[in-house]
């Protein structure tokens, strides 16, 4: 439902302007979305992805499922609803950091092509990287730390993706990591050579 926005109004326009903190950081700020299967890898390319770029002088804001459903997300479910709510959310937050100038790594495992394209409208196309992360069920559910692959198999938990609950891939990715056929690192190293010609700053 959405609120009574009459009396908001938007300081926008004058406040200072991403240019101005993109200049101060030395880089060009973007949002790289990865999506995948739970345990196909996301959140640990995240991280390794975050390292590399810090490492090289960076400034990164990684925002995971698990951190943001203990915090800004905490009342929400995971109805139908409820997680598109949780992904608009969390679109919106990544625009606020993306205007800061900041490289926003967003790891959700987004399930639909009206998800992933909502948030790419949030973001704005020319800011938005979707990154698939691609690995088998079989791999991820052999992989399965959480176990969550077993309490969905065991009823459980409901509506799990990839069980009882579809998983559409990405038709055109920006980039695909297959984490079945690459390791980590490897992945890691193909997805900062991908993005970093991206976020150099050019004056």
């Amino acid at each position: 439902m959405k609120g009574n926005n009459k009396n908001i109004y938007p300081v926008f326009n004058w406040i200072l302007l991403r240019d101005n903190k993109e200049k101060l950081l030395k880089q060009k700020a973007k949002v790289l979305w990865m999506s995948g299967l739970s345990g196909a890898g996301k959140s640990t390319l995240a991280a390794g992805l975050e390292k590399i770029l810090f490492d090289n002088g960076y400034l990164t804001q990684v925002i995971d499922g698990d951190n943001i459903r203990t915090g800004l997300n905490f009342n929400l479910g995971f109805s139908e609803a409820d997680r598109l709510e949780n992904l608009r959310r969390i679109a919106e937050v990544s625009k606020l950091f993306l205007n800061c100038g900041i490289i926003v790594i967003n790891s959700f495992i987004s399930p639909t092509s009206a998800i992933r394209e909502r948030v790419k409208r949030i973001v704005g196309e020319e800011d938005f990287i979707e990154v698939y992360v691609n690995a088998p069920i079989e791999v991820c559910e052999a992989r399965d730390v959480k176990g969550l692959y077993r309490k969905a198999r065991q009823g459980i938990i409901k509506d799990f993706t990839g069980i009882d609950s579809p998983f559409e891939p990405p038709e055109h990715p920006d980039i695909e990591l297959n984490t079945d056929q690459y390791g980590i690192d490897e992945c890691v190293e193909q997805l900062f050579k991908f993005v970093l010609p991206r976020i150099e700053y050019k004056q």
